[in-house]
């Protein structure tokens, strides 16, 4: 009886980096997990060692490949990752510079620069992006800039995904979905804009080859094996952004679904067939870009603080009370939390706004407002602000929404998927896979070696365990009167003061 094979997804993610084996139904095999070494080095300002990043990886996989009876099992790795984030390397593969973290704003000048020099609607016409200083561009100008002996040296631009990827196997490559998060990809011919690039004297040798996701690469060094104990047959493919690798695992993939990935941040995923064209849509902070799966993509908004809410909350209860406490608290609390609410921009605005200045707040504070209320309030700001993304994206694409799906460990909260489900009025199926960013990527590595004829029969073959959370009927318009006539707003009754706040105390 011939064993069967296994497929090793890895997620670079915001928190923690994990090695997961699958076998071909999405089952987890073997598992492990590292904390992202991330650094503070000043506020608002967040960044990684890249040898950090790829001994942490080493390690999720050293320990988990180690717990299998047969490595030799093995026949692919995939890498998927935060986006926004790249390793610059020198014509060596040796690191120029530090890998700037995806949430980190130092390059707002930058970002301001392209605004008057190209223009934010050129810009979305070519990339189908927002601009916004998270983006690779603007971090790849702010180091020409500011470091500029490191820009110098830089003769490769690899995404997170791809630097693990050349680590492993020495072949520098990116997918569509990670490039598309640059603002130099031709969205619609999937190719690098080379026009742009000369306009800003970037050399278009400074990105990698583009290939599409689940491309095999080749085999992984003999190094890297011997420090991963991957076996030395291993493929490495080509992976991609996390998000859109958690699409692929959950399935949506056909316009009229939504995946809703909640973690550290929070995404709303929609597929669309083609890109679309108004650059209203950029001017509101949407993102669009091309799906893991061929011909195929995604409109894309959500919460750049979503989990990290939820622990900032509790580290400021002391960090001893439990997640658990803090939801059985906020469960004994009525909706609407005694009048409290809470405004989730504690790194930047969501979608629809743009706005560099803006800040988190609660409004409403009364001496009857305890710990649970204010949670209770936290939740419920966290699901207004989500649906205030996905209703300007859903005029954009002018597509109805039929089915909504959420992974992710956020999902584990079952008052805040209650909460969200009575605010958007619909039914979410909660995807009980264990690890769907890590999954997706194995599926790729699955669909580059032959495992899958294609990305149906990839998830025709999982096995997946399903739970829908309905709205709660009696709390629909309570929930729309607070979301119409308290959350909307909030953002411009405090808009004045946060620019004041951003003045005086210059950041």
């Amino acid at each position: 009886m011939v064993a069967e094979p296994l497929l090793v997804g890895v997620d670079v993610g915001t928190t923690n980096i994990k090695a997961i084996v699958f076998n071909p139904r999405g089952q987890v095999v073997a598992r492990a997990s590292t904390s992202t070494p991330t650094r503070h080095p000043r506020p608002a300002w967040a960044d990684y060692d890249p040898e950090a990043l790829w001994q942490q990886t080493v390690s999720a996989l050293r320990t988990a490949v180690g717990e299998l009876d047969d490595v030799n099992r093995i026949v692919s790795i995939a890498v998927a990752s935060m986006a926004e984030t790249a390793v610059p390397l020198d014509g060596r593969g040796q690191p120029t510079f530090d890998a700037v973290a995806w949430f980190d704003l130092r390059a707002a000048e930058q970002a301001g620069w392209l605004d008057e020099t190209i223009g934010q609607d050129r810009l979305f016409a070519i990339s189908g992006l927002s601009l916004q200083p998270i983006f690779g561009l603007c971090k790849l100008l702010w180091l020409k800039q500011n470091e500029p002996e490191a820009f110098e040296r830089t003769a490769l631009w690899l995404n997170v995904a791809d630097y693990i990827a050349y680590r492993l196997c020495g072949v520098a490559a990116t997918d569509y979905s990670l490039a598309s998060r640059i603002l130099t990809l031709d969205l619609r011919n999937l190719r690098w804009d080379e026009d742009l690039l000369a306009e800003l004297e970037i050399p278009a040798s400074l990105f990698a080859p583009l290939r599409p996701s689940g491309t095999v690469l080749g085999r992984i060094r003999a190094q890297a094996a011997a420090l991963t104990g991957l076996p030395g047959y291993t493929q490495v493919v080509v992976g991609g952004h996390d998000h859109v690798c958690g699409a692929l695992a959950t399935g949506v993939i056909e316009p009229g679904s939504l995946l809703n990935s909640v973690g550290t941040s929070e995404a709303i995923f929609l597929p669309v067939k083609r890109p679309l064209s108004d650059p209203a849509m950029g001017r509101q902070g949407y993102a669009q870009g091309a799906h893991v799966v061929p011909d195929r993509y995604f409109a894309v908004g959500g919460l750049y603080t979503s989990g990290i809410c939820v622990d900032w909350f509790r580290d400021l209860m002391g960090g001893d009370v439990s997640h658990a406490s803090l939801i059985a608290e906020a469960e004994m609390v009525p909706p609407g939390s005694l009048g409290v609410s809470f405004l989730p921009y504690l790194r930047l605005a969501n979608s629809p706004i743009i706005d560099p200045k803006a800040r988190g707040a609660f409004v409403g504070l009364t001496i009857d407002a305890g710990r649970g209320a204010i949670f209770r309030a936290l939740l419920e700001g966290l699901a207004f602000g989500l649906r205030h993304s996905l209703d300007a994206l859903l005029v954009h694409a002018n597509v109805d929404l039929e089915r909504v799906f959420a992974i992710g460990g956020g999902t584990r909260n079952r008052l805040h998927m209650r909460i969200k489900a009575t605010m958007l009025k619909q039914a979410i199926t909660v995807l009980e896979m264990e690890e769907a960013t890590a999954l997706g990527a194995a599926l790729l590595g699955g669909l580059g070696v032959g495992i899958y004829r294609d990305a149906n029969e990839a998830l025709g073959t999982l096995q997946v365990d399903r739970t829908v959370v309905e709205p709660i009927g009696e709390q629909i318009d309570l929930y729309e009167r607070h979301y119409q006539e308290i959350y909307l707003q909030m953002y411009p009754a405090l808009k004045s003061l946060n620019h004041a706040i951003d003045r005086v105390s210059g950041r």
